[in-house]
């Protein structure tokens, strides 16, 4: 403490109310010291409780070795040249992305004069066939979950019929306000029989029992997975500070878990402690989980299946947890979606995963992943109609009038809602079971032939034991990123992971057709990769080495770094080329 501050204190004690005083002072500066010191035995104490001493250490050791790198990497030699390198990667990837030169066509101000329609729809048909992935012909890894041509017409005409539609005025729109709620119907609740009398007919519609809802259960429509994780995680947050008046929140996920928990953390203040996915189950380590469970825990999470090995969490055991600990259970069915409540009817291997496991508080569903639904939709759900009211916008003073929305957006598309609820009707239980069967039964093949195709499973092997529709392999025998470039020069898009280094394909109606292959062309692809480390023995070389491509010099060399900041930088530098016309 400074000198001249020190004066402040020095109280004369001379009298009964100098003494007082004084006494009062060193009492005061006795209390915030005493409650400094208990604030950060607690955290240091619930840390080593979470970790143990010897994890502990290991996180430190980790944060240093990344303080340590991100200096070196501020040198100026070493700077001077990062930088350099990074902008010669994003110039790369931005004369890959921009499409300019002869034939493209800007356009960067408003015409003068509107086009006619004619021209509007040539150059519309000329943006569609840009050069692009081929996920018509089945070579992308998820990413387009296509329902087949029939659908994509009526979900057209859905689009025309409610095209300026929009629900947050369900007075002016009450058919959209109609279908949301039967949307989130159908995907939540338990099997009921409704019957309808029209001209005195009766008309028996069987409801999706999907997930096995209880009596009470609600649910919400969002744009996608990430906005309905958000508004789970939000959901906790304000149940946990109106109950139990918890202002620093904490939550406990697998680290394969969406990283749009991780948005939720950054977003809504809430501190993410991460459980390791060990092998050979490759699901959340759940008396890790126990362990950093403290008085801060707003909320547990599991997946069903996880995005990169496709995996189940052990619900049941995470459900036991959150009951006993009384915390709140999310489960992401994101990418299960339309495929994990169908798996036993399809006939195929299923897990416990949805409210019939009672500590399930909630769970996300993406209706436009293989509920064949336009993007930019999924349902959210809650056991309980208290949860889902933490999630609302309410604002009653406002000189607008009273507001109030039950997600994150205002103003929403109509006509997504409507092609979603068409999408529905037209699939049907049968419909969805039938895909079911279809696409896992591809993935299953995928599986089989790199567990035993004797041209594969030398080299590469399944990451634990996936029962959906995700098939996540690695090498250590060849460079697994040197393997997915060498598919991306096939004309494949498979997904690269890190942690460990994998690559995963997730199989969607399009793929299924070229299961077959991506077989082949992933043997052919083995041998080449194999025909390189025979020349680099030879050479006397290192095996796993030479050139490295555009995946492999992303993940195999700046993502080994114990500093990510240059991956933060290229990701960074990736999104504002999106936005270059």
């Amino acid at each position: 403490m400074p000198v001249s501050l020190r004066e402040t204190f020095n109280v004369k004690k001379s009298g009964r109310n100098g003494k007082l005083v004084a006494f009062n002072i060193d009492l005061l500066r006795n209390l915030i010291f005493a409650l400094f010191l208990l604030r950060w035995t607690r955290k240091a104490f619930y840390a080593l409780k979470g970790r143990g001493i010897i994890g502990s250490i290991t996180s430190c050791t980790i944060a240093i070795r990344r303080t340590l790198y991100g200096m070196f990497l501020q040198l100026p030699g070493v700077h001077s040249r990062v930088q350099k390198e990074v902008a010669e990667s994003l110039l790369k990837l931005e004369n890959k992305l921009v499409f300019r030169g002869p034939g493209v066509d800007r356009y960067l101000t408003l015409p003068k004069e509107g086009w006619a329609d004619v021209r509007v729809r040539k150059e519309l048909g000329k943006l569609s066939d840009m050069k692009h992935a081929k996920w018509e012909e089945g070579l992308v890894s998820g990413v387009v979950y296509h329902g087949g041509q029939e659908l994509l017409n009526l979900q057209a005409e859905a689009f025309g019929k409610f095209s300026v539609a929009n629900p947050i005025h369900p007075d002016v729109f009450p058919g959209v306000r109609k279908m949301e709620a039967e949307v989130v119907s159908m995907v939540e609740t338990p099997p009921i029989v409704l019957t309808i009398v029209h001209d005195a007919d009766p008309l028996s519609l069987q409801v999706l029992a999907m997930f096995n809802s209880p009596d009470g259960a609600v649910g919400v429509c969002t744009s996608g997975g990430s906005e309905s994780i958000l508004m789970a995680c939000l959901s906790a947050r304000q149940k946990a500070f109106t109950e139990r008046g918890i202002t620093e929140p904490e939550m406990i996920l697998p680290n394969t878990a969406h990283t749009a928990f991780h948005k939720a953390g950054l977003y809504f203040k809430i501190k993410v402690h991460l459980v390791d996915c060990p092998a050979p189950t490759y699901k959340v380590h759940i008396p890790s989980v126990s362990s950093l469970i403290n008085p801060n825990t707003i909320l547990l999470v599991g997946s069903a299946p996880n995005f990169p090995h496709g995996m189940i969490d052990d619900i049941s055991a995470l459900s036991r947890l959150a009951i006993r600990r009384k915390i709140p259970l999310h489960v992401d069915c994101c990418l299960g979606s339309f495929l994990v409540p169908f798996l036993e009817k399809a006939g195929y291997e299923t897990e416990p995963f949805d409210f019939r496991t009672r500590g399930v508080t909630s769970i996300s569903c993406d209706t436009h992943k293989y509920g064949f639904a336009p993007k930019g939709s999924s349902v959210l759900m809650y056991r309980t109609s208290k949860l889902r009211a933490y999630q609302y916008f309410i604002s009653a003073e406002w000189t607008g009038g009273v507001y109030a929305s039950p997600s994150m957006a205002g103003s929403r598309p109509g006509a997504l809602i409507a092609g979603c609820w068409a999408s529905l009707m037209s699939q049907g239980e049968n419909g969805y079971i039938s895909a079911c069967h279809t696409i896992v039964g591809a993935a299953k093949k995928i599986e089989a032939a790199i567990r035993e195709n004797p041209t594969l499973s030398p080299d590469l092997s399944v990451i634990g034991r996936p029962l959906v529709s995700v098939v996540a392999f690695t090498s250590t025998s060849l460079d697994i990123y040197d393997i997915a470039d060498a598919m991306s020069a096939k004309g494949w898009h498979l997904n690269a992971l890190q942690n460990p280094p994998a690559l995963h394909i997730a199989v969607t109606l399009p793929v299924v057709a070229a299961a077959d292959q991506l077989i082949v062309d992933l043997a052919a692809t083995l041998e080449g990769e194999r025909e390189k480390e025979r020349v680099r023995f030879a050479e006397g070389r290192r095996k796993k080495g030479g050139a490295k491509g555009d995946t492999a010099a992303l993940y195999g060399v700046a993502g080994s770094l114990p500093n990510k900041s240059i991956v933060v930088e290229l990701a960074s530098g990736f999104l504002d080329t999106l936005y270059k016309a």
